[in-house]
């Protein structure tokens, strides 16, 4: 299993990477943009704070197939372990399919339903990005999405695996784990709601009070 960190905020990588297995960080058009930096220099500054052993991802921003290939490239040369993000759509599709057949790796993203993301598959993409959240917002069951897009992988597309995205609660990301997604990319809020507790936070304080209560001091 997979696990990624969905933001360019270098500090809450810092933090996070320090407690967290991740596996790389993903970025988006909106989420450079929030960054205010120039997207080149961005991801340099990513790959560098991430190291040679975890995987960086960008997306295009064209909408015409041949412009996407040349903006992959573009993203490949700055940055070459790079994983190029591309819309699973008619355009998409198209650039999918040459970049596979380039060895360029993509993940096809702004996926909603099953049988969109299976064709992202069939095309080439490594990684497929189901938008979860977005899925329920519009009356759709996002787990019953992933669940059937894994199914299609598991039984005609091995070489792809669902990084499912956008979420707003650690209960969301659970359901794609449960119905065998093999990776997700966490916001950096949802990401600090699975290590933070409040309970736990009691727990902790009620067993420091009966100790020094006992022993005087929190020492062996």
């Amino acid at each position: 299993m997979e696990l990624y960190l969905d933001t360019a905020d270098i500090s809450a990588i810092k933090r996070l990477a320090a407690i967290l297995p991740i596996k790389g960080v993903t970025t988006n058009p909106s989420i450079v943009a929030k960054s205010g930096k120039p997207i080149f220099e961005l991801l340099a500054e990513l790959q560098e704070l991430l190291g040679s052993d975890k995987v960086l991802f960008a997306q295009v921003l064209s909408n015409q197939a041949n412009e996407m290939i040349k903006e992959a490239k573009q993203l490949r040369k700055a940055v070459p372990t790079i994983v190029t993000k591309i819309p699973v759509n008619a355009e998409g599709l198209i650039a999918i399919k040459e970049l596979s057949k380039q060895g360029i790796p993509t993940l096809g993203t702004a996926v909603y339903g099953a049988a969109q993301g299976f064709l992202g598959a069939l095309a080439g993409a490594k990684y497929i990005a189901p938008y979860v959240n977005r899925i329920d917002a519009q009356g759709g069951n996002s787990k019953e999405t992933i669940q059937e897009l894994q199914t299609l992988l598991d039984l005609h597309c091995p070489e792809s695996m669902v990084l499912a995205a956008s979420f707003r609660t650690p209960r969301q990301a659970l359901d794609c784990l449960l119905a065998g997604c093999q990776s997700i990319t966490l916001p950096v809020d949802v990401a600090e709601q699975f290590i933070s507790d409040p309970a736990v936070d009691a727990a902790i304080v009620k067993f420091e009070q009966d100790w020094c209560h006992a022993f005087g001091s929190l020492t062996y």
